[in-house]
């Protein structure tokens, strides 16, 4: 082990900012009566999601990708509003802007909407950052804001046709704080459809100067339908020749008793942090990535 390097990656300062951020968060948190809980890292399912890969433990679980599985547990079991700061876990997920752990701040508010946390984000942001001008467009906007790519080789599926032209507007956008609204009722993951437009849904991501900062829905309630999307992902799992979950029978438990009707987000910290610093680097904002820890 001799000659490897032991320091932090990030300065102290980072450290200092790091604690200053926290304490702001819980104060704004502490202010709207929010909640904070903390649950458990390591459980026993995961989540089935196609894009996202978990780290297993062997007998003994999965370290969570997310909180949200369990906060929303606590929420069919009578919790109020609630929030969560802490670490998750994402299997590949190495480079400049990502690290295998990473700390997340998790939210659900009961009686919001989408629109109504959006509102609630941007008012955080700007406690954390300092205010600045908020921009809104949707998911179709977006890809209609570029030309469908020339020169495709081979046979691409329209789904990916879309991806790609969604990735290349966003890495079109101005600088600024973005919300992105209204995505495709197959990418709705855990949000409901909107009711007076089935063919979307009720999912937002903030996109702040380039960096995807945050993602959030007006959560789904009905367990069946989430039965069926959790079907859906494992055959996708099956047929990209990923290893297949099981759903997560407690959750669907949960779902089953009721879930209050209610908004929830997820936002990367650590993200939150790089621009607070105006860095590009997320080790610059971590004091041990996982090449160092």
């Amino acid at each position: 082990m001799t000659g490897l390097d032991w320091r932090p990656a990030c300065s102290i300062d980072a450290l200092r900012a790091r604690a200053e951020a926290l304490a702001t968060i819980r104060a704004f948190f502490s202010e709207r009566d929010v909640l904070e809980v903390q649950t458990a890292v390591l459980a026993a399912a995961t989540v089935t999601e196609p894009a996202v890969e978990s780290i297993a433990v062997p007998s003994a679980g999965y370290l969570q990708t997310s909180p949200e599985y369990q906060m929303k547990r606590l929420l069919a079991a009578g919790a109020p509003s609630i929030y969560q700061i802490g670490p998750v876990f994402r299997a590949g997920e190495s480079g400049g802007r990502h690290n295998p752990e990473f700390t997340m701040l998790e939210w659900y508010r009961i009686g919001f909407d989408d629109y109504a946390l959006m509102d609630e984000v941007a008012a955080l942001v700007d406690r954390v950052l300092g205010t600045g001008p908020w921009f809104r467009r949707t998911y179709a906007e977006v890809v209609e804001s570029v030309p469908p790519p020339a020169n495709v080789i081979g046979a691409v599926a329209e789904r990916d046709l879309l991806d790609l032209r969604f990735a290349s507007g966003l890495d079109a956008l101005p600088a600024g704080r973005w919300f992105i609204t209204d995505y495709p009722a197959d990418q709705a993951a855990l949000a409901r459809r909107r009711q007076e437009n089935p063919a979307v849904a009720a999912r937002f991501e903030l996109v702040i100067d380039g960096l995807e900062v945050a993602n959030g829905y007006h959560e789904l309630v009905d367990v069946e339908e989430q039965r069926t999307r959790f079907a859906t992902d494992r055959a996708q799992r099956r047929a990209a020749g990923q290893v297949v979950h099981e759903p997560d029978e407690r959750l669907l438990a949960a779902l089953g008793h009721g879930l209050p009707s209610c908004a929830g987000v997820a936002l990367g910290f650590d993200r939150l942090m790089m621009l607070r610093l105006g860095t590009r680097r997320i080790a610059d904002v971590q004091p041990f990535p996982s090449e160092r820890a």
